[in-house]
């Protein structure tokens, strides 16, 4: 039999080709991800940078640890303790030693994220100066980079210097280096201390201390902890990581739904060659044995022409990621294997589940049966087609009622709308047959009633031929659902998040601080990113403004042990609470903001204690415990509403974001005007309360928002190719039918412009199975919105499903009219008596 399969192979080469090429780049892809995946779960341990050739730093109480019955949980400080004077002074007689200080700097012209450090600890980096020399006078600087030079004066937030040295930017800081008496006076607080002297002497004299409480000895590698941020690299492969595993997921499912659709439909495509076979006397095991045979074939070399496509695109893909800066610039390709087992199997896999699901009904068909079924697709709904179709159609709408139910919060979740759609993507495929005639009669219903055949042609054509229609149809269905769910997820919580802002916010102008841009986010952490904060003298400034109404809030951070064992970081925004009720409406579900005090918090009903009155034990930012009571509770929203505290439980906080309301009968203009003056000597920024909003609109994440167009961008690519694929496929089986048409007397152009409609129908029935699908996912989003008290519109990302839809119309109309046009090209009698 398998001779037979191998010389009616030139008949059906397209088919063959089509195979080949959607199961060598279904099998790429999950090769690519799995070696991209595979390099971020393989780091590297990252070395000193800041105290490389440092032999010991001592470091404050840096971290949490809180005793349970399952063993100590650990978290970081927000605001890390600093080494204890007492301490410093003992260390001091063990050898020399060096205080580290460092404190955020803003310069007019400068680097964002610029730091200060006092200049004695430049060595240890090392640094090494370029120009210049070292600064002498506490006006005098020394600067990392080259965005300035010796001799220019720089004025900053802590006074106005001289620069008189640079250093090269090593890449991990920029950096100002004062005198070490200036640094001193602008950071008081050591944050750590460089000490020469035998390590095992320094960890005695600190074990000895009574006031070295979590303070840390660093030696060898260990010395990187005392780095600014020790733990980006291994933060940044964490969210490279999630972000791959997403992607890869995705296209994995992309991957094998398609493939397993093009070979289900190329074998289903060779009906009429099961009858013959059956006719000529050739038995159901036997035409099942050369369907698997072949697919064998086609599936060893599809698959290993994938892992040598994975071999090429999985470089290019970390390259890409390095470039956009989502991953450490180290990041690399290692020499891993299983990747391409996993892709090499799974393709084999896929190909040999294909071809058996559409070959068994060939292989129990009766030659006239088979022949007759050939023409007409019947049938073609199973019981286990049925069965599998409506039990995925059941889960893909009964998870996420039930999680409305039980846990709606889930449902905002990234993996939950991620993964959502894909049960009733598959459901929809698997009940094509019986979703596709209706619905391509319905699209076609106007057209069918123009004058002319043509419209009720591709109507009757579309509905008859299930088969092909499905095949067709079922990437742009994953490509328009995945559009759909992804952005209109995103879309759809940002926009309850912007809801809930404009709720909250009821000051006239607001405040951002010195470095900082408007908030992402709303809540209680929502305060943005870098910056020093506003130092006292420039709060009181804003409070002496005539006709203000003040409240300068702070972003910190407390933490809390649930259920025993779990320590839970909850972020806080420390504020005044009559201040705050006059400025702002928080969503509370009980109790009232003004009860809150030194000795209160207030708190989410997501917190396992949420009950106003009830005491809770906590730990604030730099690690000291105190038990608050419960003043009032928030309802959980999107989950950035947070927590409140008084200045008082906030330590090392600096004031972030001040919110001004307007005294009644002041005037906006000059309350404004007083405002900005009194603020932009330190940077900060005003806004009106409508500016404030729209630039704290939110936005998803930048790394969600790469991984999510890496996630579209391979779903369209992949499915572009596998829709121009099946339409080739398609068009090679209908060649007798476009030669009979020929013959009635349909001239070229009608004809192109049959087939193109047809293509353009086929899109238009996967575009509304695909809408159908992701507004399902994206109703039950809205469902836990509403029951979370987030109220937001559901947003579909119509543009984004044109667009998708749009690309699949082109590639679709293409691929299927030019092999017509060259179909068109040979006399049709010469296919009237043949197959193809």
């Amino acid at each position: 039999m398998l001779s037979v399969a191998l010389r009616t192979l030139r008949s059906r080469w397209t088919s063959f080709v089509g195979s080949f090429i959607a199961l060598s780049l279904g099998v790429g892809l999950i090769a690519t991800m799995g070696l991209a995946l595979a390099a971020s779960l393989d780091a590297p341990e990252r070395r000193p940078e800041r105290f490389a050739g440092a032999r010991v730093v001592v470091k404050g109480a840096d971290t949490l640890r809180v005793p349970t019955r399952i063993g100590d949980r650990v978290a970081k400080l927000d605001s890390p303790r600093p080494v204890p004077p007492s301490l410093a002074r003992e260390l001091a007689a063990l050898g020399r030693s060096v205080e580290d200080r460092t404190f955020a700097v803003r310069a007019e012209g400068g680097p964002a994220g610029l730091v200060g450090h006092p200049w004695s600890t430049a060595a240890f980096a090392p640094y090494r100066l370029d120009t210049g020399r070292a600064p002498r006078a506490a006006d005098e600087a020394v600067v990392t980079g080259d965005w300035t030079a010796p001799g220019r004066r720089v004025r900053t937030d802590r006074g106005t210097l001289t620069i008189v040295g640079t250093v090269r930017d090593l890449g991990f800081e920029r950096a100002l280096f004062y005198t070490d008496d200036r640094a001193s006076q602008l950071s008081p607080r050591v944050d750590q201390l460089v000490v020469d002297a035998d390590p095992r002497a320094v960890r005695e004299k600190v074990a000895g201390s009574a006031d070295a409480a979590g303070v840390r000895v660093l030696t060898g590698p260990g010395r990187k902890d005392a780095d600014a941020d020790p733990e980006r690299d291994s933060e940044a492969l964490v969210a490279v990581n999630a972000m791959l595993g997403t992607a890869a997921g995705v296209t994995g499912f992309v991957s094998v739904f398609v493939v397993a659709s093009t070979f289900a439909f190329a074998v289903a495509q060779r009906r009429r060659e099961f009858g013959l076979l059956r006719t000529a006397g050739a038995t159901p095991g036997q035409i099942r044995r050369m369907v698997l045979a072949e697919a064998m074939v086609v599936g060893v070399v599809a698959s290993a022409a994938g892992c040598a496509l994975g071999a090429r695109g999985a470089p290019l893909l970390a390259a890409w990621l390095v470039d956009g800066g989502l991953a450490p610039r180290w990041f690399a390709i290692g020499s891993y294997t299983w990747p391409y087992q996993l892709a090499f199997w799974s393709g084999l896999f896929v190909a040999l589940s294909g071809a058996v699901a559409a070959s068994r009904r060939a292989g129990r068909t009766g030659p006239v049966e088979a022949l007759r079924d050939a023409a007409v697709d019947t049938g073609t709904m199973t019981r286990g087609r049925w069965f599998l179709g409506a039990g995925l159609l059941l889960t893909g709408i009964g998870l996420p009622v039930h999680a409305l139910l039980t846990e709606p919060g889930g449902l905002l979740g990234r993996k939950s709308y991620t993964s959502g759609p894909m049960p009733l993507i598959v459901a929809c495929a698997l009940l094509a047959p019986v979703l596709v005639p209706p619905l391509a009669r319905l699209l076609a219903w106007l057209p069918a009633r123009l004058p002319g055949a043509t419209g009720l042609l591709v109507r009757e054509n579309a509905a008859a031929g299930v088969r092909r229609t499905a095949a067709v149809a079922a990437p742009v269905l994953v490509t328009v659902a995945l559009t759909g769910s992804l952005l209109g997820a995103t879309a759809t919580i940002d926009e309850a998040k912007a809801h809930e802002i404009r709720q909250r916010t009821t000051a006239d102008f607001v405040i951002s601080g010195p470095g900082r841009e408007a908030a992402t986010e709303g809540g209680a952490g929502g305060s943005g990113a870098g910056g020093s904060g506003f130092d006292a003298a420039t709060v009181e400034r804003i409070r002496r403004v005539p006709g203000a109404v003040v409240s300068p809030t702070a972003a910190s951070a407390v933490h809390v042990l649930e259920d025993g064992v779990a320590l839970i970081r909850s972020d806080t925004r420390a504020a005044d609470p009559a201040a705050l009720a006059a400025t702002a409406r928080l969503p509370l579900a009980a109790g009232r903001v003004t009860d809150l005090d030194d000795r209160s918090i207030i708190v989410t009903e997501e917190w396992e204690r949420h009950t106003v009155g009830e005491s809770v034990d906590i730990w604030r930012a730099d690690g000291t415990r105190a038990s608050l009571r419960i003043a009032a509770v928030m309802r959980i929203g999107t989950g950035d509403n947070g927590a409140y505290v008084t200045p008082r439980n906030a330590p090392g906080a600096p004031v972030d974001r001040i919110e001004v309301k307007l005294a009644e009968g002041a005037d906006a203009s000059a309350v404004a005007a007083g405002l900005r003056a009194a603020a932009g000597r330190s940077g900060g920024q005003v806004f009106t309360k409508d500016a404030w909003v729209a630039a704290s609109y939110p936005e998803t994440d930048g790394r969600t928002r790469t991984g999510f167009l890496l996630v579209l961008g391979i779903a369209l690519l992949y499915t572009g190719i596998s829709l121009a694929n099946t339409l080739v496929m398609a068009g090679s089986d209908r060649v007798r039918e476009l030669a009979a048409l020929r013959l009635a007397g349909a001239t070229a152009p009608q004809m192109l412009r049959l087939v193109a409609a047809e293509a353009l129908l086929v899109v238009a029935v996967g575009a509304v199975l695909g809408t159908l699908v992701a507004g399902v996912g994206l109703g039950g989003l809205r469902g836990a919105l509403s029951v979370l008290h987030a109220g937001s519109p559901l947003v579909l990302p119509w543009n984004a499903l044109g667009a998708a839809a749009g690309a699949c119309a082109v590639l679709a109309t293409v691929s299927a009219v030019i092999p017509a046009a060259l179909s068109l090209r040979r006399r049709p009698v010469e296919f009237a008596g043949t197959r193809e």
